[in-house]
């Protein structure tokens, strides 16, 4: 008598998603997150809500599982839902990514790297990645994307981005890969016309804490790390009149506002005021910022194209870090 077999309902699962999944169906799922109403669904899919309403049922059944709650807030991923949604973003990123590496080598291109870069990269990093990457011969795409270090590794991990030049990272990501290269010193930053008036006396952290700060966005590894300092000298926080990372509206405030104050790198302020809108003022800290970093994945640091790249970031941090001594 033939003994009974085991039940694997994970592979049962896998059979069934490839047999029967459709992309179509994954790109329908992520409609319905965006919009929460199978109306506006239907109206962006130009198809009726009852078509809509099946294809959902249809895609549940797949999955064996309830994907949307259907509430007064209306739709609403379920745990399976946010799931799924998590790793349908990965897939059809993957798929654009895909079909722009195609359109790339039928354009007689070596291929495409999609690389991130923040705000406060040293110039001579950011020239020296793009010019690498851009002086290859056969050449290849390149999709640069700004971005805090936070929305950086968000785009990794959703196979967005295929590496990245940012701060240090300290949050939880599954498969990043980052390498510390470059330590920068952090040094005070208001407007050119206002460093005199601004430094009189020794550096006092409540006296700064009244001033009108610019910081970036909360939750970012930076906001964090400057909230720490503050705290560490015994002052409450102060509340911005500005939370951004962009560089622009950064100089247009400091500009117009006497008693306006940032943090920036040094080395990146001295490229910057040449312009003579911004100038740092003239006390040492007695920290330094979060490491520049080299970020990818683990399943892309062995590419080629990743690696050369890598090779030239970190051999530029390195000679960057020798003349400056």
């Amino acid at each position: 008598m033939a003994l009974p077999t085991a039940r694997d309902p994970a592979a049962e699962l896998q059979r069934a998603l490839l047999s029967r999944l459709k992309l179509r169906q994954l790109s329908l799922l992520q409609a319905i997150d965006r919009h929460r109403t199978l109306g506006r669904v239907a109206a962006e899919m130009q198809l009726s809500q009852p078509a809509i309403t099946k294809a959902l049922h249809e895609v549940e059944d797949i999955f064996g599982s309830t994907l949307f709650d259907r509430t007064s807030r209306g739709l609403v991923p379920t745990a399976a839902g946010d799931a799924v949604l998590h790793y349908a973003r990965r897939w059809l990123a993957e798929l654009e990514a895909t079909t722009r590496v195609l359109t790339s080598l039928e354009a007689g291109r070596s291929g495409r790297l999609r690389l991130g870069l923040t705000q406060q990269v040293p110039q001579q990093l950011m020239s020296a990645a793009l010019t690498h990457l851009l002086d290859r011969s056969p050449r290849i795409s390149v999709m640069a994307r700004e971005g805090t270090t936070d929305e950086l590794v968000a785009g990794l991990v959703a196979r967005e981005l295929d590496c990245a030049i940012g701060r240090s990272y300290d949050g939880d990501a599954s498969g990043l890969v980052q390498e510390a290269i470059y330590e920068q010193e952090p040094c005070l930053v208001v407007g050119a016309k206002n460093v005199k008036r601004l430094s009189r006396g020794p550096l006092d952290w409540a006296r700064l804490a009244q001033l009108d700060w610019i910081l970036p966005p909360p939750n970012t590894p930076m906001r964090r790390t400057y909230n720490a300092i503050f705290v560490g000298a015994g002052v409450q926080p102060p509340l911005p009149i500005l939370e951004t990372t962009a560089i622009r509206s950064m100089e247009m405030v400091l500009r117009q506002e006497p008693n306006a104050i940032t943090i920036f790198a040094r080395d990146v302020v001295a490229e910057m005021e040449r312009s003579g809108h911004w100038a740092a003022l003239p006390y040492r800290l007695s920290w330094n910022l979060p490491p520049v970093s080299f970020f990818t994945l683990k399943e892309l640091e062995g590419h080629p194209t990743v690696q050369s790249l890598r090779s030239v970031v970190v051999e530029t941090a390195r000679r960057m870090k020798q003349s400056a001594v």
